[in-house]
């Protein structure tokens, strides 16, 4: 009787303690994003940009102050917490790569032919 009575408690402990346990909370970057980019060039230093998933592929588009017009990404990829994408701003092409921190922030950085430039993201609220 006591094997059973100690067995099973050490049965209801594991369940208890593999029921506990956290589970990752799986990143997903879509929605909206203030972006800061100090060192970029006037006009070019904050914004957002928009993250959508539909048919299993993800898309996105930056906006800038000041302007409705919306630069499409191309490429755009998602793999292992970091998204990638390429968009052409007055005829230049800028690689893009931001590595998620957790579902609020997104860090990377922004190459094109004159270097690179430090991107920081945070995640704005729905609007519901």
């Amino acid at each position: 009787m006591k094997k059973i009575l100690a067995v099973s408690i050490m049965l209801a402990l594991s369940v208890i303690y593999l029921c506990g346990q956290a589970k990752p909370v799986k990143k997903d970057p879509s929605g909206k994003w203030k972006f800061e980019a100090p060192y970029a060039p006037e006009g070019y230093t904050t914004g957002t940009m928009d993250f959508s998933l539909a048919e299993k592929k993800y898309s996105t588009a930056i906006m800038f102050p000041g302007s409705d017009y919306k630069f499409a990404g191309e490429r755009v990829k998602f793999a292992n917490d970091t998204v990638s994408f390429v968009v052409y701003l007055e005829g230049e092409v800028i690689s893009i790569s931001l590595k998620m921190d957790d579902n609020a922030k997104m860090t990377g950085k922004a190459s094109f032919s004159q270097g690179e430039i430090p991107l920081s993201l945070t995640r704005q609220p729905e609007n519901k």
